[in-house]
């Protein structure tokens, strides 16, 4: 099992927001394990925390807006990005304005600051969500097409065409995320001067700067055009392009460096899922606005694994084995009824037990007809939502899980010899103060046998 990490010390950057031009100060601190990644606005009463996660995206404009109740964080994208890169499941970032500051265009002073202070391993394990089938997100108006295809790593293959003349068609691929630091990081954001111009009416872009992004001029600009540019940037406007392509005299990093930026932006806005997705990504023409409604897909299909028989392969090698359940339960032979766990992953958990001929309760239930008692069943749920709530503890051999109750209990179908129980449970609240409650459903095949509600209290021994 891979280990969640965090950040091993506090790290700060400060610079201006992209749109506003606001001074703002970021500081990235470590955070416990399956706590999340999680932006704090220090500048606001009570300091109010943002989840950077998919549900809080309101705006993908002008960069990804994060909103919960009246407090924003916007343009993370490429902070969040550079946490993708590290593997970073846990901190709290805090920021004094709502904007994460532009730096330098790209997320190459992130990667530098986060790898200067160092990434800690955890001891909560890090799960992911393989693709089992195609996802696809259209807008064909656009000529927008987003799929993600099964495939066991994280694999892109991204392209993009304006119909431009200045900006011509551009590819990319990448088999892993390895080479983020050398090969996407110092990608930096680019632009359409008619986008800038609009922008600039809007009262925006306060913060940008010809040295932080690439400005692409689709026509011939006046001698006017040049000194209103120069007075709006501060610039010299001997340093301003007169003709059609880049405006500033910036050197690209790469020959193709707007689709690096594109899978940049992407690669920052998937983080946002709160999920580590297992896939191959195929991206047409992708901006934030496509990549959160991607993501917002994604997440419907992984929520809808909640409705149904899970998938079983049993192919496919357990995330927790027999030996792994015994470190987590206290049960033993003849009262261990969990065989192994196929899948976890944020609040579930996806259960296995063989029901053979030798079980030793078939000796009296009923020994001319065998099957599974009802409470036997009930009994194998409720240990597989035992390690659903313990499989995230450092030291779970030192607590236990005692249910207080069980309500909604439905036997559908009898369980006999040969069959194979797979049972699902996830948490339907928020765990507080130890108390834990959850649904719990047992299949065999397609079919539901036997369906609970559960709450349990966690003790420490």
């Amino acid at each position: 099992m891979e280990q969640q990490n965090t950040i091993k010390s506090k790290l700060t950057l400060s610079g201006k927001g992209l749109h506003f031009g606001k001074d703002v100060t970021v500081s990235i601190l470590p955070a416990d394990a399956n706590t999340g990644i999680n932006f704090c606005r220090v500048d606001l009463e009570n300091k109010p925390i943002i989840p950077a996660l998919i549900k809080y995206v309101t705006d993908t404009s002008r960069g990804t807006t994060l909103e919960k109740g009246n407090v924003k964080v916007a343009t993370m994208e490429h902070l969040m990005a550079s946490l993708h890169f590290f593997k970073i499941d846990n901190a709290i970032i805090e920021i004094d304005a709502d904007e994460v500051p532009i730096l330098d265009g790209s997320s190459k002073l992130w990667v530098e600051a986060i790898n200067k202070v160092g990434v800690k391993s955890q001891q909560g394990n890090r799960y992911y969500y393989s693709v089992r089938e195609p996802i696809t997100y259209n807008d064909e108006k656009r000529g927008i097409e987003l799929s993600v295809l099964p495939y066991d790593g994280f694999k892109v293959d991204i392209s993009i065409d304006y119909n431009s003349s200045v900006l011509e068609k551009q590819s990319f691929k990448i088999d892993s995320l390895d080479n983020f630091d050398t090969e996407i990081a110092n990608s930096r954001t680019f632009v359409f001067l008619h986008e800038i111009e609009q922008l600039l009416k809007l009262n925006l872009i306060k913060g940008g700067d010809l040295d932080n992004a690439l400005i692409f001029v689709e026509e011939e600009l006046s001698q006017e055009q040049i000194e209103h540019l120069a007075k709006v940037f501060n610039k010299d406007p001997k340093n301003i392009k007169a003709e059609k392509g880049i405006l500033n005299h910036t050197e690209k990093h790469f020959d193709n460096e707007p689709v690096r930026h594109k899978l940049l932006d992407f690669i920052g806005d998937i983080k946002l899922l709160g999920i580590n997705i297992k896939g191959h990504f195929i991206l047409k023409r992708p901006g934030h606005y496509a990549n959160t409604e991607f993501a917002k897909l994604i997440k419907k299909v992984i929520m809808e694994k909640m409705i149904g028989a899970p998938h079983y392969d049993p192919n496919q090698a357990p995330v927790l084995n027999i030996n792994d359940i015994k470190t987590i339960l206290p049960h033993r032979f003849p009262m261990l009824l969990v065989d192994k766990i196929i899948e976890a992953g944020e609040g579930y958990v996806v259960g296995v037990k063989n029901v053979t001929a030798n079980e030793d309760f078939f000796n009296g239930h009923f020994p001319s007809e065998p099957v599974m008692p009802g409470v036997l069943i009930v009994e194998a749920m409720a240990q597989t939502g035992g390690i659903l709530v313990l499989k995230d503890y450092d030291d779970p051999e030192n607590y236990a899980t005692y249910f207080l109750k069980i309500d909604g209990v439905r036997f559908r179908e009898k369980v006999v010899p040969g069959d194979t129980l797979i049972f699902r449970l996830f948490l339907t609240e928020p765990v507080r103060r130890g108390l834990v409650k959850m649904k719990g459903e047992a299949y065999v095949g397609s079919k539901l046998v036997v369906e609970a509600e559960l709450m349990a209290q966690i003790a420490k021994k």
